[in-house]
Order: C-alpha cells, then sequence, then structure tokens
C-alpha cells in the first residue's frame, strides 16, 4: 500500500488581523485553488477568524486547525490546536505555557526575521530555541522579505534541536496561500498532529514566488496600515 503524505497550511491571516481576505474566500481558494489537506488560519491576537474558518469546513475537503500567532514580548508565536485566545504580551516562556495548557502545539514563527520585517513589536525568537520547549520551528515561511531568515531557520533545524520542522505561507493575500508548506504523513489534522508530535514534518515551498513578492509589493501599504491597527489594538488590551 502506497504510502500517503498531504500538504498543510500552518500561517494564514485573515480581515480579523492583517490579513486583506475573508474567511469565506480563504476556504473557496484553498478549495478550488490548492491540494492543502489541512490549514490553520493564525491572525494575530484572536482566534475569532479561525473558530469562523472551522465553523464552515464541514462544507469543503480539508480541514481546519485553530491557531495564532501570539505577540510575545520576544516575538512572533504561533499556537495550533487552540480554545482561547492566548493574550499577546506575556514573555516566550509563558506564551509556550499558555498554549501547552490548552493542549496545543506552539512553534516559533519566522524566528530569525528581523525588525525590518515588522516593526510594530517583532523581534527575533531564535535565540529562544534553547530556552524555551517549543513544539515546532517554522523552518519555512514563503513571505517574500524572509530569504535570508529562511535559510538561517534550516540551519538551525539541521543541528537536532529536537524541534518539528514546519512550513506555511504566512499568507495576507489570497494567492500566498499554499506557497509554503507543511509535508506530513496522512491526510487529516489528526494526522498532522500525530507527524509533528513524530519529528517526521517537513517544511517545503510551492512555485510562484515571484508573483506574490509583486503582489505584496502592491499590498504592502495596506498590509502596514493593518499592522500599525493590529499592534496598537494589543497594546491597548495590555
Amino acid at each position: 500500500m502506497t504510502e500517503v503524505w498531504s500538504k498543510a497550511d500552518l500561517h494564514i491571516h485573515s480581515n480579523h488581523s492583517d490579513g486583506l481576505a475573508k474567511i469565506p474566500d480563504i476556504m473557496e481558494y484553498v478549495a478550488d485553488r490548492t491540494d492543502l489537506k489541512v490549514i490553520a488560519v493564525t491572525d494575530h491576537n484572536t482566534i475569532e477568524g479561525a473558530v469562523f474558518a472551522q465553523s464552515l469546513a464541514d462544507m469543503y475537503e480539508f480541514e481546519v486547525v485553530v491557531g495564532e500567532e501570539v505577540s510575545s514580548r520576544s516575538g512572533h508565536i504561533i499556537g495550533l490546536w487552540l480554545t482561547e485566545t492566548v493574550p499577546a504580551g506575556l514573555s516566550a516562556a509563558e506564551t509556550v505555557a499558555r498554549i501547552n495548557e490548552q493542549g496545543g502545539v506552539a512553534i516559533i514563527a519566522h524566528p530569525f526575521a528581523n525588525r525590518a520585517f515588522g516593526p510594530f513589536g517583532l523581534e527575533s525568537v531564535g535565540k529562544a530555541i534553547h530556552d524555551v520547549a517549543f513544539h515546532a520551528l517554522e523552518v519555512y515561511n514563503s513571505s517574500p522579505y524572509l530569504v535570508y531568515a529562511n535559510k538561517l531557520a534550516a540551519k538551525a533545524f539541521a543541528g537536532g534541536q529536537g524541534f518539528a520542522a514546519t512550513g506555511g505561507s504566512d499568507a495576507h493575500v489570497l494567492k500566498a496561500i499554499g506557497k509554503g508548506y507543511t509535508l506530513f504523513r496522512g491526510t487529516t489534522a489528526d494526522d498532522l498532529r500525530r507527524s509533528i508530535d513524530a519529528l517526521e514534518t517537513r517544511a517545503e515551498a510551492a512555485r510562484g514566488g515571484m508573483s506574490i513578492a509583486l503582489r505584496y509589493a502592491f499590498q504592502y501599504p495596506k498590509i502596514r496600515r493593518l499592522q500599525a491597527w493590529n499592534w496598537e489594538r494589543c497594546k491597548a488590551t495590555k
């Protein structure tokens, strides 16, 4: 019997934070334009969009994991399989602890991004790899600004740190979805979780990076305004 491996995009933003696409449009795009079997909606500091997406998943042939990209004091940490929002502004260790309390998976997002990637509170969490018990490292992020950061992440992962490798698009526009993905054994969200736990997932890149870079460049001012609004919202809730 042939072993089945599938694709999951574990880093997607919607208009519930700083993405440009609405959840129904994301669902339709994934169904019609990708071969993804699992997606995770990971808006900044909210699971509202992810919960909405999961409520629609029965109508599609792919599954949705509820996620969040949490703005910790050390940088962005993705939590998957969440049931409630993890607050922004905590330490990296406390953020991971809150994810663990929900039985979730904690992923270091774009671990070696510099502040030029996002001036609204983003720091690199690459230095925390040895200090915090993360489950996985985002080895590939298809954002056009992270070519060098991806190389550093791949080098860190090659060092045998005991993390699972994940890939994601960090999509803020529809056509970026699936351009970075996680390859896992099986076809379901449960299979994905088992593959992460077994440290057998792989981070992969799809074709079409240049066209996505151009699309990001065109939409960059609008995305930046949304990021600024999202950061101010986070500070107001502290």
